[in-house]
């Protein structure tokens, strides 16, 4: 059996964990939360933008089906469907996004030195790759 530490847990190690939980005290992101952190969301969320899962039923699913790995994917609550859309729908979203912005100044100062190969005059930023499915009849 396999000992070692899961490609995901090695992942979110190099996450700045200290401006994670800095931004959760600054907004009470866990201000009457019993078992479900906004750490437990945010590596779900994670989680799921990674393997591309494309609902909560699927994150769900897919968490639920090896429920001993879970703690060692970071998780220290329990997973469900409603809990992840409750934390979707009540938690501050100013969490995520001061998170992406200090994730950027991150990687700014790692790559400054590197040629993009390309000449912008602007900063250009893609957060976010995910598709969405169009339905040809309705454009026709």
């Amino acid at each position: 059996m396999h000992a070692g530490k899961l490609v995901f847990a090695h992942v979110m190690e190099c996450a700045p964990w200290h401006t994670v939980r800095r931004l959760i005290a600054k907004y009470r992101g866990d201000f009457n939360i019993r078992t479900f952190s906004c750490l437990d969301q945010f590596l779900c969320m994670a989680f799921a933008q990674l393997t591309y899962r494309e609902s909560l039923r699927d994150i769900d699913a897919c968490l639920r089906a090896q429920p001993t790995k879970l703690f060692h994917l970071g998780l220290r609550g329990t997973v469900s469907c409603s809990a992840l859309a409750d934390a979707n729908e009540s938690r501050d979203w100013r969490i995520h996004c001061e998170f992406a912005q200090a994730l950027i100044r991150i990687a700014r100062a790692l790559y400054a030195k590197e040629p993009l190969g390309v000449e912008l005059h602007e900063t250009v930023y893609a957060l976010d790759a995910t598709t969405i499915d169009l339905c040809l009849a309705l454009f026709l």
